[in-house]
Parts: C-alpha cells; structure tokens; sequence
C-alpha cells in the first residue's frame, strides 16, 4: 500500500500505558532481535502515530500527502522511527532487568535534541486564570514529527517516579513494555490473554501426568 492511502489504525494494541512504551509494542523482541514487524511501512507507522494519540488525523492526512511526494525522506523517517523504538525498549529493559541504564539512556538521549528543538511553551488563554501549555511547532509538516511527542513522552517516563514500574513482559520472545500500575505491582504479562495465558499452558504441560 502507498504511503499516500489512508490507513486504519489496525492491528495495534495499545497497552503500554505510556506513548514511548506503546512504540516499543509495535514489534516483538526475541533473543535475537526485533521481529513479527508492524511498522512495514511509512504508512503504518502514521496508522499507529494517529492511533496513539500522538497526531491528529488532520495531521496524519497531511503527513500521507506528503509522504507521497517524497518517498526518500518517508524511508529515513521509518528508519528513525525504528532506531527510536529500539532505543527505549533497551531503556525499559534496563529498568526492569535492574540494570545499568546508561549505555541505552546515551543512544536515546542522541535522538532528543531534534525533537526537543520543537517544543514551545504558550499562554493557555482557555484557562481561568491563564495557564501554560505546550505545543509542537511543525507538528505534521515533518515528516518525523509523529516521534517528537513519543520521545518527550519517554523523558517523562523515565525522570517519572513510574519509572521503576517499567517491566518487559516476561512471556517468551515477546519483550514489550508495559508500566505496571496494578496495586500489587505484581503484573509480569504484556496481557493476561495472551503470553500469560500462553505461559500458564506451557506450566500445564510440562505437568508430569498422573497414573491411571
């Protein structure tokens, strides 16, 4: 499909309980690298930005159109939108392995200045009294900007006290991210019908059978 037609946001699911983590999910991580890929295209990658919250459809049409005319640069954006994927799902590896997230916080931290370089701060004047808001400036013109609110979604996150909640499913070659906000804390699947479910079967037959 063109990077022009129009896509329902379709096969996606949205779980993760952060844009940033929401990313990740767009692919599976077994052992030996990403797999089971979602974002095939420029296309779909707008399918799921517009999905997530990230862009309007507004937004998203003019990102097709524009997509169209050049093609070249839709490539590098889906390209970027993969390295940027993969940068916090290390990030978010790190935190629930425990682990020392400095090596996966460098390669993120070299996507931020290009994104951050588009954010504004504004008067709110819908506010009572006024307030402050921010806005993305060239938010649907570049043709990356979709990752600009993911990445400062991931900064969030990661300074957030909900940090330490960020967990990789613990079901096989699956490896997506999740802030676990259940009162217990306890959450070790992606989704309970899916890998937890998987698991439990697998615990099932692994059972040694008893004697007639």
């Amino acid at each position: 499909m063109s990077a022009a037609a129009p896509l329902a946001p379709t096969g996606f699911k949205f779980i993760g309980g952060d844009l940033a983590l929401d990313l990740v999910n767009t692919t599976d991580w077994p052992e030996l690298g990403p797999r089971a890929e979602r974002l095939t295209d420029y296309g779909r990658f707008l399918a799921w930005a517009e999905g997530a919250g990230a862009i309007r459809k507004t937004e998203a049409a003019a990102l097709r159109r524009r997509a169209a005319l050049e093609p070249a640069e839709a490539a590098r954006a889906l390209s970027l939108a993969r390295r940027t994927r993969e940068a916090i799902q290390a990030c978010a590896g790190a935190l629930s392995r425990q682990e020392d997230p400095r090596p996966a916080l460098e390669r993120l931290d070299a996507l931020l200045p290009r994104a951050l370089a588009h954010l504004r701060l504004e008067a709110d004047p819908t506010r009572n009294p006024p307030g402050v808001r921010q806005r993305w400036e060239g938010l649907g013109t570049a043709l990356d900007s979709p990752l600009w609110p993911v990445l400062w979604s991931a900064v969030q996150l990661l300074t957030s006290p909900e940090a330490p909640r960020v967990h990789l499913c613990a079901g096989e070659n699956c490896g997506w991210a999740y802030v676990d906000r259940s009162k217990n804390g306890l959450r070790r699947w992606c989704e309970m019908s899916t890998c937890g479910t998987t698991a439990k079967n697998r615990r099932r037959g692994r059972q040694p059978r008893l004697a007639d």
